[in-house]
């Protein structure tokens, strides 16, 4: 898989990048969610922990790239 995402074109620091901004959209989630909806802080916590969960993978494989790169 690493090696088919590296020959697409995709490096490790494209999926740093990605888990950074997960970071940052799992925290405006939650923002907004609490905010405008009116379900609770318990469906802003869901939300943001559901998009919060994408960043420990997109850096796992940040570092299985960077590990193929070398």
């Amino acid at each position: 898989m690493l090696q088919q995402m590296h020959e697409k074109g995709v490096r490790a620091e494209h999926m740093y990048l990605a888990g950074m901004a997960s970071i940052a959209i799992s925290f405006a989630s939650w923002m907004l969610s609490k905010r405008f909806e009116k379900a609770g802080i318990e469906r802003a916590d869901r939300w943001g922990i559901f998009v919060g969960e994408w960043a420990p993978t997109f850096l796992a494989l940040g570092n299985g790239l960077r590990m193929y790169e070398k």
